[in-house]
């Protein structure tokens, strides 16, 4: 079950479950589109992997497999 976090783990924009801004790798690393595309070039800065669009959690499913509220902020330098 994806986590769905709650933020870009570079610059910290919000991405709620609907986002369709939200850009996941593999290991769940997130980031918005701006910062995946632009910044990454669709290439995970922490695992290498490629960055594509996070699924979309159906919102009558969020009552019984709830989004993380953890917010994730791993430093990423801007270039």
């Amino acid at each position: 079950m994806l986590e769905l976090r709650p933020n870009c783990e570079s610059c910290d924009a919000d991405l709620p479950p609907a986002s369709g801004a939200a850009r996941i790798c593999t290991f769940e690393h997130t980031f918005c589109a701006a910062c995946a595309d632009e910044r990454f070039d669709a290439a995970c800065p922490d695992c290498g992997g490629g960055l594509v669009a996070r699924p979309i959690r159906p919102e009558n499913q969020l009552h019984r497999f709830p989004a993380s509220l953890r917010r994730v902020s791993r430093g990423h330098r801007p270039h």
